[in-house]
């Protein structure tokens, strides 16, 4: 159960308007599941670090997340092809932090180690304990989609080499199917490591993925889930509006699918939301998945330090049955 938060008037100086509850979320953390970590209810995600945003403006971001109460931070081998480990494992390293910061990776993306097979996944995890500067991986994410081959009891052996030699704490899967997350849990009572996180895309625009069997076996199962594209991209913050705004870069196509009648239909529902509690519309859409059943931290990527103070004062939002099912109509 995420834990709750007590009202507070104070408002940090940055914060561009005021929340209602706890304005930043300082100091909140919830359970990550059966990992025993404790984290803040938003994990930061790195996918644009490294690729549309450069090493210094990424380090201004994970400062400005880890002032306003962040600790947890989500990346992948596989982003900008390692470059976001790299400036995360630099950042963690040269505040001296490592030791306050939850790691999530996401391997099996990485050119150079493909896939979970047993010496592509060792591989891959070494190389990414190198990119971090660090001698573990608070949570492992198997990307289930980029091997359909090496048999899930062959990927789970080898991840638990990974966690007697103290590289691994957890393990966390990014892709599962319902019948895959039944299949590991079998495979965890007869010895092999549990997993006990759950990256899924999920958000109010894309519910599919995760609603139905999937959600159902994983609340079951106790799994902690923290979908990733929480902001869809980028649209349910409300920035971008239209097509002339995104051009035709791999994003910009990323953002267009969603603009819309039934796009537009639901930032009208996150903007009333939004007015009507006083918080920017990319924290009612973070408010919205925080409210869902099984989820626990969704993961939010941030171009800047303005969208990190955009996403943070979810934490102190409640959103009612009403609030939550008009935002939930729209979207349909």
């Amino acid at each position: 159960m995420r834990a709750t938060t007590t009202s507070s008037s104070a408002i940090h100086p940055s914060a561009p308007i005021p929340v209602q509850g706890p304005p930043l979320g300082d100091g909140v953390r919830v359970t990550l599941g059966e990992t025993g970590l404790r984290v803040f209810p938003i994990m930061l995600g790195g996918a644009e670090f490294g690729w549309h945003v450069d090493a210094d403006a990424s380090q201004e971001i994970l400062d400005a997340y880890r002032e306003l109460g962040g600790n947890a931070v989500y990346t992948s081998d596989g982003y900008a092809s390692g470059r976001s480990e790299h400036i995360i494992g630099q950042w963690a390293h040269s505040r001296g932090i490592r030791d306050e910061v939850v790691l999530g990776v996401r391997v099996g993306n990485h050119p150079d180690n493909p896939g979970l097979g047993p010496v592509n996944l060792i591989r891959a995890v070494e190389a990414s304990l190198t990119r971090l500067r660090t001698d573990r991986i608070d949570v492992l994410y198997l990307d289930a989609t980029t091997d359909t081959i090496t048999p899930l009891e062959d990927v789970l052996a080898t991840v638990e080499w990974l966690v007697e030699s103290g590289k691994v704490r957890a393990v966390g899967g990014y892709g599962f199917s319902a019948p895959q997350l039944v299949e590991a849990r079998i495979l965890a009572s007869a010895g092999y490591p549990r997993l006990t996180v759950l990256d899924v895309p999920y958000n109010v625009l894309s519910r599919g993925a995760f609603e139905g069997d999937t959600r159902l076996v994983a609340t079951a199962q106790g799994i902690a889930v923290t979908p990733s594209r929480a902001l869809a991209h980028g649209y349910l913050s409300g920035r971008h509006r239209s097509r002339a705004q995104v051009g035709a870069s791999v994003r910009g196509i990323q953002l267009a699918a969603n603009m819309n009648r039934r796009g537009a239909r639901t930032l009208r529902a996150l903007d009333a939301v939004g007015a009507e509690l006083g918080v920017p519309t990319a924290a009612v859409a973070v408010a919205w998945l925080l409210a869902q059943r099984g989820v626990t931290a969704p993961v939010v990527n941030a171009f800047t330090v303005a969208h990190v103070r955009d996403i943070v004062p979810a934490v102190g939002v409640r959103l009612s049955r009403v609030q939550l099912a008009e935002i939930a109509r729209a979207a349909d």
